[in-house]
């Protein structure tokens, strides 16, 4: 299983994805500020593991805290507030940092130490319920897929994404195993090419069989080669089922009710966010317009061009067949299966 974070000597080592495919490199971070800075230049990336990265600086932090701050609470509100702007589209982001207040507040009793252990412990069992987490997902969302299915996907919704096995990439794992997957078609998903240097370099290095394409040609790829289905992540997903990933994934969703071809969602409940109504409400990242004027530190474009980079879409609710979690895939309606999930977990 690839390792994307872990904690070693009073540090957490993240695995630095803007250096992949070329070389696996694990970065020492010794305070939650480098934690946020990772998180915020796509070292770290994918919403269930962007979580618990934070989870994990907001632990750092109070391991750190310093002699000379008087206010435990105060201190530890800024450094929330530091985590939070990181990445305002994932949920999960959001998620982590209140289930690590939840700790903070229980524990506040503790000498410092022993406060920053606690919360180091509850960023590990967090680390750990994610790789159980998409295990489970995988399982419930290969049952969608026959013998020699060929998949599209865009970005990375794998194990680099996540603490292990992923979301996405879990689904199309837990099929493999089973010997359904004949192809996978991976969009190169422009301007960071997550999908041409991370998606491709997972599956390859699991023996999935994979082939690489433009964003562009995904329309070609589903009129010509028998897709199965496109199986995506999220980073948002609304009470009406609407969804937000990885910009370019809405263009996926009408060519594939076009086609013919079932679009599906890959996500833990935890990126479900039931107090937005609809995906109108989801604020969108925009990012550096570098990003786009630039492939690799190269000018591809004219030094001023105008450039709009919104680092993520959102796709309606009827266009998505169904979105598949660690506890079941919910199907059309979704809002009702929705209201119905979230519901049955209230009661368990």
């Amino acid at each position: 299983m690839i390792r994307t974070i872990f904690l070693k000597d009073n540090a957490v080592y993240l695995l630095d994805q803007n250096q992949l495919p070329h070389e696996v490199y694990y970065e020492r971070c010794e305070t939650h500020q480098e934690i946020a800075e990772a998180i915020k230049d796509l070292k770290v990336r994918g919403a269930p593991l962007i979580g618990v990265a934070a989870a994990f600086g907001l632990a750092l932090a109070l391991k750190n805290y310093p002699a000379s701050e008087k206010d435990i609470i105060n201190y530890y509100n800024e450094v929330e507030k530091l985590m939070s702007a990181t990445r305002p589209t994932a949920v999960n982001l959001f998620w982590a940092i209140r289930r690590m207040r939840g700790v903070f507040e229980q524990n506040l009793h503790l000498e410092q130490g022993s406060l920053a252990d606690r919360m180091a412990v509850e960023a590990m069992t967090m680390y750990d319920e994610d790789v159980q987490i998409n295990t489970d997902l995988g399982e419930y969302g290969q049952e969608l897929l026959a013998d020699h299915a060929q998949v599209m996907t865009i970005c990375n919704a794998g194990a680099l994404a996540t603490c292990g096995y992923g979301t996405a990439l879990g689904v199309i794992r837990s099929a493999h195993k089973r010997n359904k997957i004949e192809r996978v078609w991976a969009c190169e998903t422009r301007p960071v090419l997550q999908g041409a240097r991370l998606t491709v370099w997972e599956l390859m290095e699991d023996k999935i069989p994979v082939t690489l394409i433009t964003d562009s040609m995904a329309a070609t790829v589903m009129r010509g080669k028998r897709i199965s289905a496109v199986i995506v992540g999220a980073d948002r997903i609304t009470a009406n089922g609407d969804t937000a990933n990885k910009i370019g994934t809405y263009g996926l969703a009408v060519l594939a009710k076009h086609h013919g071809i079932p679009f599906y969602i890959a996500a833990p409940l935890s990126t479900i966010d039931m107090s937005l109504q609809t995906g109108q409400e989801i604020p969108i990242e925009e990012r550096n317009q570098e990003e786009v004027r630039q492939l690799r530190g190269q000018y591809i474009t004219v030094r001023e061009a105008e450039v709009f980079n919104p680092a993520f879409d959102v796709t309606p609710h009827e266009l998505i067949a169904g979105i598949i979690t660690e506890k079941g895939i919910i199907r059309q309606p979704l809002e009702k299966g929705l209201r119905e999930m979230f519901a049955k977990g209230r009661e368990e």
